[in-house]
């Protein structure tokens, strides 16, 4: 596929490194030669500098014969018009552009084919907001990702030592909670990942991607973590785009705070959110922390843009006895290091919000895509279609399957039904498959492997 992305920030270069191995011929534009210089060193990808909304840029990138449009500059505007001189200019068949402002994505009908012509709009704030609100929700989890209109939920936790399951294999979970169906997706046991089998013994410390319908993800959070008492307090340093959107989300369930450094921004902040006390200051400002008594806090979110004022921020609130602590932090290197120390959860935007771009460039029908530990996996929601002569999955059992290595099936979504997928159960046409993928090189098998023979109809 012959992609061609505008923008070299965190969302383009990330959703380059993705696709740059999977057969992909990347086209990358932005006005930053130093940004183009280092993604060239890194892929095997071509760049190019200029206004990604000119029609001349985007010739000599080669929009003429390119399959997809990643417009996810900076700037909407940009974003909308790249998208829009696709359409009619170049016939591009697919235009994806990030939108921020709000006001745009209120009026929808922006984005039609009589408008700007963007197929899909993301809003990578909003995605964060989302997410870390689940977070919240189910404080003892790193991170909890859902599929099929949120009837499944995929949930990463780490198993404590004591915990009942702990020293126990895995098909020890069936006895102990035989009215839950769940199934443990991927196991990860110092950043190596271990193929779960019914013999597999979990030990302390693991990371454990488990998955099952929604309604059920605390009855088998209680097995695997001690519960932690419900979140009432939270506070957010950070009033930017995600810290205010988090507050507006938050603040009729919760008990909220939100600091910020910048006067004029705390004023809006004021105007804006009803039940949430704003303050201005620093949120590094450990007096400030603990006048207002950070160590009652539930969970602390640092989401500010400086990746070294929120790892400080987080370690200041932890050592002061915030129960848990989220930090954004945009480098990678970064996140690697504070991941699972001191902080809590390290979160990085841009493998939180490429999901959504994902789903729309893989191959066959696929419905959801959720980038895990840092790109590393992935977790997809695959749509089953055909039947047993056209299709290699389809009228056939779980054990059947030709999976490549690293592949498992979790879940199966029939209708309103949530079938988890144990090795004897039938896929049928219409299902909506999830499969964890531990090894990102078998992506591509995957999706040939859920593609219909040529000739269905």
């Amino acid at each position: 596929m012959k992609i061609l992305i505008l923008g070299a920030g965190q969302v383009g270069s990330t959703v380059a490194e993705s696709l740059v191995g999977e057969a992909n011929d990347i086209t990358i534009v932005d006005t930053d030669a130093d940004k183009l210089r280092l993604l060239q060193d890194r892929f095997d990808l071509r760049t190019l500098r200029g206004n990604a909304s000119h029609p001349s840029v985007l010739e000599q990138a080669g929009i003429a014969d390119a399959d997809m449009l990643l417009a996810v500059t900076q700037s909407d505007e940009v974003n909308m018009v790249a998208c829009k001189l696709a359409a009619s200019l170049y016939n591009t068949p697919t235009r994806i552009a990030r939108i921020r402002a709000a006001d745009y994505l209120d009026h929808p009908e922006i984005f039609s084919a009589d408008n700007f012509c963007v197929d899909f709009s993301i809003c990578p704030e909003q995605i964060m907001t989302d997410y870390i609100r689940k977070l919240i929700e189910f404080p003892e989890a790193l991170q909890v990702l859902e599929f099929a209109g949120g009837r499944v939920s995929l949930v990463a936790v780490k198993a404590f030592e004591g915990g009942p399951l702990v020293g126990n294999p895995l098909n020890y979970m069936r006895k102990h909670i035989p009215q839950v169906d769940t199934r443990v997706a991927a196991i990860f046991r110092q950043d190596r990942p271990i193929i779960p089998e019914g013999d597999t013994v979990i030990e302390a410390g693991d990371e454990i991607f488990f998955i099952a319908a929604t309604g059920n993800i605390r009855a088998v959070l209680k097995e695997l973590r001690r519960m932690d008492r419900p979140t009432k307090r939270v506070m957010i340093m950070g009033g930017g785009n995600i810290g205010r959107r988090l507050a507006l989300s938050l603040e009729r369930d919760y008990q909220v705070k939100i600091i910020d450094h910048n006067k004029k921004s705390c004023g809006q902040l004021a105007g804006e959110l009803k039940h949430t006390l704003v303050l201005c200051g620093d949120g590094t400002d450990e007096k400030l922390l603990a006048s207002e008594h950070v160590a009652d806090v539930d969970v602390f979110c640092a989401l500010t843009n400086d990746d070294e004022n929120n790892i400080m921020s987080a370690l200041l609130a932890k050592r002061e006895g915030a129960r848990k602590v989220i930090a954004l932090i945009n480098r990678s290197a970064y996140v690697d290091l504070v991941q699972g120390g001191k902080i809590d959860i390290a979160l990085s935007p841009a493998y939180v919000t490429i999901g959504p771009l994902l789903a729309y460039v893989r191959q066959g029908d696929v419905a959801v895509v959720h980038s895990l530990r840092r790109g590393a996996a992935e977790a997809l929601e695959l749509v089953a279609h055909g039947d047993r002569q056209s299709s290699k999955v389809v009228g056939r059992r779980i054990d059947e399957i030709d999976l490549p290595q690293g592949a498992t099936i979790g879940a199966i979504v029939r209708g309103d039904e949530v079938i988890m997928g144990h090795h004897d159960q039938l896929i049928e046409s219409d299902d909506h498959v999830i499969v964890f993928v531990i090894n990102k090189q078998m992506i591509r098998k995957v999706e040939k492997l859920f593609q219909v023979a040529p000739g269905f109809i």
